[in-house]
């Protein structure tokens, strides 16, 4: 029986309970697990995140473990039928070995990609990292998380040296008395968030929503500011002008604790209310109550999420709400602060240890000399072996199968034909490879692309780590095994890795390569499959990184309801509480950085005269593999849709539930329309959870931030056509 597991008597049986985490959202809100007579049920389970309760998806979680799509084989490509058919794990590992050493012999080692997932557990998202780099030897490795989390994450590490999406407890929101969510809707992306929202209104507190839409969440707010899609930074800027010139910035603060302040003083002089409502259109007496509210609490919030972030200037508008936060005074004090919300399961952790591009484990710099060295004694290869940067995750999906680009991508725990941007495109990208391998429980529209589809354990048939959006580390107990024909993930990473030392299928593998222990043995001859090994081993390449795992064990995780990162010594604390000495800069102060509004990548025009938005609705996940179909979540959200005001409707002859077509420079795609006062006249919303000929992500922009890859999701040109 598992570590958290436990056996309870009752007549004739004998049912089996584990603690554990949702499979979904960064909450990871604490459930418990029962399985009798067959059946597994989700039970409350008393948690600080969610105190015992769930959303809809959460409850519904279990429903997934025996559902009749599930896959339990591993499935080939027949040349000659083109199908996808049942094959033999041996058959299906030869062939991705076989297609490995084909594409390597013949374009070189960066010609095979890995494309991981932020819902992967911190054990997986390191052996992948680590199976890229040492056993594949290649430098092409990222993440669906990149285009989630990049924005915010750049953002904060240039400010403040650091990147953890809350760098306090959850709680603290509950204590704030202004709360502003930019870009945020948690009473339909993580609903028991909310408790936390109603709690500090009760306290009397203020809560400020920035939404293009009336959403869910704003509906609850005090004062909503409603701009146009594009003009958070213009915002921002604003509101810190007129913090400015009421004499609320926390001078003292300032000037003892960060560097930088007068450039960003100097950039938002001009940044009049009036001028920002032009721009946003946010009225001036709205800009003026947010920046009162903020400016004369004492305690006081801001928080960003995809809204503002998913831009192609999101690390600039993440900037200019840390500046805004910095200037009051708020980031290390008690009740206050900055942080944004993280999407994805492990969005946290699955960007710490390895699989994003640019980073080795501990959140290390993959350049930096010193970081290359330690991981590489830990791996036992020689640092200037270690490859060196990849390519954000959309320039890497862009170049599949290019010339220049990977002929050859293993994909594991991601959607990219649903979630990517201009997805026609990517499919196309994904077509054109010579060997694409997905692993996963489900048929996704990615692995119905595959030449190898691989079946993989769901969350309650695996011991692991995740951490959630406050760095706290948890542990995801295993409630029973996999189904017969099913592996894990980590057990298909060995698997490979031995196959490709020993049967030397790829050019990288020599005789003196044989005696190098990649996945399998781990440091030290321990099983590579084994999760708690593989942390262990995290642990000791995360050690002395931003994102010290050092101190962080599995019973100290359960004996604590989770550790917060850093944790340098299983002796020593750990840090729910970032900031309150100093920043983790060199010099111990938070920087600001002047920071300019600039138009959206793509404008509106006669042709294409309206924006368009994305965004998430509550019963569905992400690409919507898993959640179309649990029956429950069907029913509540069984379609996609297209929100358009009624204004816009009447304009276009189109009534509430017509087809219509949204149309973009990249592609179009239909859904019934939603006639919604909630949505702008000028601007068209659609959930991206599904594919096919609904797929929202047709239309989308691939404009990327320069500096954290992050594509331009909410925002690009459109135009609405009837659909007779």
């Amino acid at each position: 029986m598992t570590d958290g597991a436990r056996a309870a008597t009752g007549p004739g049986r004998t049912p089996r309970e584990v603690a554990t985490h949702c499979p979904y959202c960064a909450l990871q809100c604490g459930m418990t697990l029962r399985e009798e007579a067959g059946r597994v049920a989700v039970l409350p389970r008393q948690f600080p995140t969610n105190r015992g309760g769930l959303c809809q998806k959460g409850w519904t979680a279990a429903e997934l473990l025996d559902h009749p799509d599930r896959l339990t084989t591993p499935l080939l490509r027949d040349p000659a039928s083109g199908e996808l058919r049942p094959a033999s794990w041996d058959a299906a590992l030869d062939r991705i070995v076989t297609g490995i050493g084909a594409v390597q012999s013949g374009h070189g080692r960066d010609a095979v990609a890995v494309f991981g997932g932020g819902g992967l557990t911190n054990e997986k998202a390191y052996a992948l990292g680590k199976f890229a780099r040492v056993a594949l030897r290649t430098k092409h490795i990222d993440y669906n998380g990149r285009f989630c989390m990049s924005s915010a994450a750049a953002a904060g590490m240039r400010a403040f040296g650091v990147d953890r999406g809350l760098p306090f407890p959850l709680a603290d929101l509950g204590r704030a008395d202004t709360l502003l969510l930019v870009g945020a809707n948690p009473a339909e992306t993580m609903p028991p968030l909310v408790r936390w929202l109603t709690e500090q209104r009760e306290r009397g507190g203020r809560l400020i929503v920035v939404d293009p839409r009336v959403t869910a969440t704003a509906r609850q707010a005090d004062l909503h500011l409603q701009p146009l899609p594009g003009t958070d930074l213009a915002v921002a800027n604003a509101l810190l002008h007129i913090a400015l010139t009421e004499g609320w910035v926390d001078r003292d603060y300032v000037a003892a604790r960060t560097t930088g302040f007068e450039a960003v003083r100097r950039g938002v002089a001009g940044w009049w209310p009036a001028r920002a409502e032009a721009l946003s259109g946010v009225p001036v007496a709205d800009l003026e109550a947010t920046a009162r509210a903020l400016g004369t609490a004492e305690r006081v919030i801001i928080l960003t999420a995809r809204g503002a972030e998913q831009h192609a200037k999101g690390v600039d508008t993440v900037t200019g709400f840390v500046n805004l936060a910095l200037a009051l005074g708020l980031p290390g004090r008690p009740g206050s602060g900055y942080g944004c919300l993280t999407g994805q399961g492990n969005g946290q952790g699955g960007r710490e240890h390895g699989q994003k591009a640019d980073q080795l484990p501990g959140y290390r710099k993959i350049d930096d000399p010193v970081a290359r060295e330690h991981v590489a004694g830990v791996w036992g290869v020689p640092a200037d072996e270690l490859p060196g940067p990849g390519v954000p995750a959309y320039q890497l999906l862009d170049s599949l199968g290019t010339p220049a680009g990977p002929k050859a991508l293993l994909v594991f725990g991601s959607n990219p034909v649903v979630s990517a941007p201009r997805a026609a495109r990517i499919e196309g990208r994904l077509r054109d490879l010579d060997l694409l391998v997905v692993a996963d429980f489900l048929l996704s529209e990615t692995a119905a692309l595959a030449d190898v589809v691989l079946p993989t354990a769901q969350w309650a048939e695996e011991d692991g780590t995740m951490t959630n959006l406050e760095g706290r580390v948890l542990r995801r107990h295993a409630l029973r095994p996999p189904p017969a024909g099913v592996r894990t993930d980590l057990a298909i990473l060995a698997d490979l890795t031995t196959r490709l030392r020993t049967l030397g299928r790829a050019p990288s593998y020599t005789e003196s390569d044989k005696k190098v222990p990649f996945l399998t043995p781990l440091q030290g001859g321990a099983d590579a499959s084994d999760p708690r090994v593989v942390f262990a081993e995290l642990r000791r390449a995360s050690a002395g990184g931003i994102a010290d795992y050092g101190g962080v064990s599995w019973e100290r995780i359960d004996e604590r309801d989770g550790v917060f990162w850093p944790c340098p010594t299983e002796d020593g604390p750990d840090t729910p509480r970032l900031f309150a000495d100093r920043f983790a800069t060199p010099d111990g102060r938070a920087r600001f950085h002047p920071v300019e509004h600039r138009p959206a990548a793509e404008e509106v025009c006669a042709e294409y005269p309206l924006h368009f938005t994305t965004g998430r609705v509550l019963a569905q996940y992400q690409s919507g593999t898993q959640t179309r179909r649990v029956a429950a979540l069907r029913r509540a959200a069984p379609d996609a849709f297209v929100e358009l005001h009624p204004d816009l409707g009447a304009r276009l002859g189109v009534g509430d539930g017509e087809p219509v077509r949204v149309v973009s420079r990249r592609g179009e795609f239909c859904a019934p329309a939603r006639l919604s006062t909630a949505i702008r006249p000028d601007t068209v919303f659609a959930p991206f959870h599904w594919g096919g000929a609904a797929r929202a992500n047709s239309v989308t922009n691939d404009a990327v931030d320069p500096v954290s890859g992050m594509p331009e999701f909410k925002i690009c040109a459109v135009r609405l056509e009837r659909v007779d």
